[in-house]
Parts: C-alpha cells; sequence; structure tokens
C-alpha cells in the first residue's frame, strides 16, 4: 500500500499542494512537459513571485522537480510522485467504499 510508504508528514504536504487549483494546473503542464518558471508565470493572473511559490510548494511535496540551466530554473513533474498520488487516492476511495457497503449492510440488518 502507498499509505505505508509515505510518511504522515509526506502525504500532508502532498494534499497540502493538490489542495489548490493553479498548483495542480501547474502539475497538469509540467506533466506534459518541461517548463521555465517564467513560461509558467505566463500562464496566470498572478506574479511570478506568486508562481515561484507554488512551484516550491510543490517541490517541498515531490510532485515536482526542477533544475538551473543558465538563467532559467526548469520545472518538470515527478511522475513516480504523481503515480503515488494516484494510488493513494484510490487508496482512499477502496476505504470510504467498504465504509458504505458496511453501513449499507447494518441497516439492512436493522429492516
Amino acid at each position: 500500500m502507498v499509505v505505508d510508504q509515505l510518511s504522515e508528514p509526506e502525504v500532508d504536504r502532498l494534499f497540502h499542494a493538490l489542495a489548490d487549483s493553479t498548483r495542480r494546473s501547474i502539475v497538469l503542464r509540467a506533466i506534459s512537459e518541461e517548463y521555465s518558471v517564467s513560461a509558467l508565470a505566463a500562464h496566470y493572473a498572478m506574479s511570478f513571485a506568486a508562481v515561484q511559490k507554488h512551484v516550491a510548494v510543490l517541490e517541498q511535496a515531490s510532485l515536482v522537480t526542477k533544475e538551473k540551466r543558465g538563467r532559467e530554473q526548469m520545472v518538470r513533474a515527478n511522475r513516480e510522485t504523481v503515480r503515488k498520488a494516484r494510488q493513494l487516492l484510490d487508496e482512499f476511495e477502496l476505504i470510504w467504499r467498504q465504509r458504505v457497503d458496511r453501513i449499507t449492510e447494518i441497516l439492512a440488518e436493522d429492516e
């Protein structure tokens, strides 16, 4: 299980990073291709510094990596962490579906 592979602080950072729509958008862009931070900033109605902060949160959660190339900071998605996030959400979905099924069984017993 992915839950066993990630520490609680790692899971917290992951969900915190994905809780923001701009950060989710940056991850989606970075999955398809590598972007400089300035190229990413051009896609959003916010300052370059604000985009840099979003990228830093994503980097702390290991959802993206940055690599300095000349004067540019290149951003790309960390596909392994994105895959783990997907698996983690799948595991939570399974847990909740099992709980709903169990509640349904309990309610059916009462009838």
